[in-house]
């Protein structure tokens, strides 16, 4: 594929047609996983679809009788950046993909002018914390304001606002409109982690400077991979750290000495791909594409907001639920094979393309008793 973003190109911005026939295509995604558990943890780790799996299968029986083409692993890696710019509403072009969130905001910040100062969600993800706070030697500082905030942080013309557009410890999803407008309005730019985003939420990327997304959570891969999207007006910004081969404008003959000859798109900031992570990557990409964005985010939430109902809580905006509850909760649930997991000292579940109602009611099965006595609440999160 050349930067041009032409050859294998995603539908923008929609991740495959929704509306009618959206529950049929669900229906067929969803015979495509077989959890042994009730499964509420896509926020930590995805399931793979059958797909995948059998993709991967197929990788390994090529490496095991010595049959494996190095340019061959192209092929997955194209259609996972296509498959992912679909997602997210942009070209091909201006995807960049590599192994690690924090890797990809490092360049964010290695790149930002000495003494300048980045804000902050409170209590967010680390990966995209700390390649800000790790600049201090240089001046660059961090500031951290309560995730409403940001908008008017943006607004007022701060350098640079980085946070999860959904926060991992609780599922509180960021107003992206009103960041996406605050920085419009004041120049500001805006790096935005997708990775507990992207797959059930519709995310529109070109709408913020950069924006970063791990694979192995919501996008259904196994870990090794990640994406970043860089705006076309942001490439020259940035300077490529980890430039490697990858990188290079034809990545294949450009693999020995200088100069240096980078992509002149978001491709320059490839990271050497992990093959068989992309291999399962681009299957499940293709899944979520074919199920589409609207029919995705409409699941998950209506799953979400099921549980919501079954605990006496008001609907929500998140496919992510962080509960707290009594030590014996977790222990019934544990004992019920309904998994999720503890973040922040709470009950995190989330709720993904694989879940079905069935999967809901297991886990009120739970702790309806415990909501009914008053033991389970939605406490707000201290961010310390």
């Amino acid at each position: 594929m050349g930067d041009d973003g032409t050859q294998s190109r995603g539908p923008v911005g929609n991740g495959g047609a929704d509306g009618a026939g959206g529950a049929d295509r669900l229906a067929a995604a969803q015979a495509e996983f077989r959890p042994e558990t009730t499964y509420l943890d896509s926020a930590t780790a995805g399931l793979p679809p059958a797909r995948a799996l059998r993709a991967l299968a197929q990788a390994q029986e090529r490496w095991a009788a010595g049959r494996v083409d190095a340019r061959g692993y192209d092929v997955p890696v194209e259609a996972a950046r296509a498959g992912y710019a679909g997602l997210v509403g942009v070209r091909p072009a201006d995807v960049a993909v590599g192994s690690q969130v924090s890797a990809f905001v490092g360049v964010v910040a290695a790149s930002l002018p000495d003494g300048c100062e980045v804000v902050v969600a409170e209590g967010d993800f680390t990966s995209v914390l700390f390649p800000f706070h790790a600049q201090a030697g240089r001046g660059v500082r961090v500031r951290e304001v309560p995730l409403e905030e940001l908008p008017q942080a943006a607004a007022d013309g701060a350098e640079l606002v980085a946070c999860s557009a959904v926060q991992s410890a609780d599922g509180r999803v960021a107003d992206l409109d009103a960041l996406a407008a605050g920085a419009d309005a004041s120049g500001c730019r805006v790096l935005l982690d997708t990775t507990q985003a992207t797959g059930w939420l519709p995310v529109e990327a070109a709408r913020f400077a950069y924006t970063v997304g791990g694979g192995y959570k919501w996008l259904l891969a196994p870990r090794g991979t990640c994406f970043a999207t860089v705006h076309p007006d942001e490439v020259e910004r940035l300077v490529p750290q980890a430039a490697g081969w990858y990188a290079g404008a034809d990545r294949w003959s450009s693999i020995y000495g200088g100069p240096l000859r980078l992509a002149e798109s978001a491709r320059r900031f490839d990271v050497s791909p992990a093959w068989h992570s992309w291999v399962g990557q681009a299957a499940s990409l293709e899944l979520l594409t074919e199920v589409g964005t609207a029919t995705l985010h409409a699941h998950a939430l209506g799953l979400a907001d099921r549980a919501r109902a079954g605990l006496g809580l008001p609907p929500g905006n998140s496919a992510i639920l962080s509960l707290d509850v009594p030590p014996e909760a977790l222990e019934e649930l544990a004992g019920a094979g309904v998994v999720g997991s503890v973040r922040a000292g709470r009950l995190r579940v989330s709720f993904h393309v694989h879940n079905t109602a069935a999967d809901v009611d297991r886990l009120l099965g739970c702790l309806e008793p415990h909501a009914r006595a008053g033991r389970v609440s939605t406490r707000k999160l201290s961010p310390r």
